[in-house]
């Protein structure tokens, strides 16, 4: 049996129409993604892989997928409205996706007085699952400092005993670094300097590149995504600094989205995050198989996040959850092997508890790839102010 995923698709020219006349629509999925904007490549990414794992799990949950997609435009008060129209007007019985922090920030308190399941599909801030937390919020694919706070021990074991560290001057640039700078200085590192550079307004960084190199650290970490992400990769090259120090970061720095934007530059960088395109187990391979069928891409991390969204909400309804109510206390309590490993969801925070990949970017026979150089154990985030209530309360 397969099931039936129709697209009430919102002005959106994006179709998951599979029908099957047998089934009717039982659950209705409201996807709120930046379809516009500078994370477009991202949703579409989240978008196409959520629909691969409805149509590779789905029809193990014996009931049909409706999909209403809305694009909240990286903004917050429009993350909002389409969040009330999806809960209001559409009567969707569960929400996925979110990229922008500041997105789900603006939408947890109207979310959690709904009473309405929301499956985060990425926006990492530690709040959603710390002080802010609601039995009504899932996170499915990371927070900023799950990502950031194994390597600070990592890279002590590794022998690097002084960092100098760059991020951007907003929220998660503060939480990814300040995760990783505690981490490493409970280990017995030392972070001999720090840099913030205004986020979405530095052109060049050589004034930042300049005061690493004249720190006397043994490396740099960093986190930057997306085009700062390629523009810093570059510039560090270009100024002769990997040679002299290595070059460490969170894996968005040198995600698989846009690597081979950033060409030789990121050959040798070392970053860690919770998935890699490389791994080798089975779920990892089926998973690359049949993105790269549907899309001719490689699954990135956000693709995975998408994925095993799509699969967290068929093992809550295979559990018997067929509404709001019933699918927000089902989906904190799966758990499954995916592409990345075993994973779980903290009771105690509905935060993803998941292992972390450390790897190095290196030339390949098709281009840039991703060298698996150690796989850290899953460790549940500190709870950061969770009190969680009851979903029923």
């Amino acid at each position: 049996m397969k099931a039936t995923f129709k697209a009430a698709l919102a002005g959106l020219a994006i179709s998951t129409a599979m029908s099957s006349a047998a089934f009717a629509e039982d659950i209705k999925v409201g996807v709120l993604l930046p379809y516009s904007g500078v994370f477009a490549a991202l949703a579409q990414d989240i978008d196409d892989a959520f629909v691969l794992g409805l149509d590779t799990f789905g029809a193990e949950a014996g009931v049909t997928f409706e999909i209403v997609r809305e694009d909240t435009e990286v903004k917050p008060p429009v993350g909002l409205a389409k969040t009330k129209k999806l809960i209001l007007q559409d009567e969707v019985d569960v929400l996925v996706g979110v990229v922008s922090s500041g997105v789900l920030g603006a939408i947890r308190d109207t979310v959690d007085g709904a009473g309405v399941p929301l499956i985060v599909a990425n926006a990492g801030n530690d709040e959603a699952t710390g002080e802010a937390c609601s039995p009504f919020i899932t996170r499915i694919s990371f927070s900023n400092q799950q990502v950031n706070r194994p390597m600070g021990k990592w890279m002590v074991d590794q022998g690097v005993k002084k960092v100098f560290t760059i991020a951007p001057d907003y929220a998660a640039g503060r939480q990814m670094i300040d995760a990783f700078t505690t981490a490493f200085i409970a280990a017995g590192g030392e972070v001999v300097g720090q840099e913030w550079p205004p986020f979405q307004k530095t052109q060049d960084f050589g004034p930042f590149l300049a005061n690493a190199k004249a720190s006397g650290a043994d490396a740099v970490y960093v986190f930057f995504a997306g085009g700062e992400a390629i523009s810093f990769v570059k510039q560090y090259d270009s100024f002769g600094m990997k040679a002299e120090l290595p070059l460490y970061g969170s894996g968005f720095l040198t995600s698989s989205l846009y690597v081979n934007a950033q060409g030789s530059a990121a050959e040798g960088v070392i970053t860690a995050l919770h998935y890699v395109p490389t791994l080798d187990n089975p779920e990892n391979a089926a998973l690359v198989e049949a993105f790269k069928a549907k899309t001719g891409r490689i699954p990135s991390e956000y693709a995975v996040q998408g994925y095993d969204s799509a699969r967290a909400l068929v093992e809550a309804v295979k559990s018997g959850a067929t509404d709001r109510e019933t699918l927000a206390a089902a989906l904190p309590k799966v758990s499954f092997t995916g592409p990345r490993g075993e994973l779980r969801i903290d009771p105690a925070t509905n935060n993803i508890v998941q292992p972390i990949h450390v790897y190095e970017t290196i030339a390949g026979a098709d281009g840039l790839t991703q060298k698996v150089l150690a796989t850290l154990p899953a460790e549940a985030d500190p709870v950061n102010g969770c009190a969680m209530p009851s979903a029923a309360n």
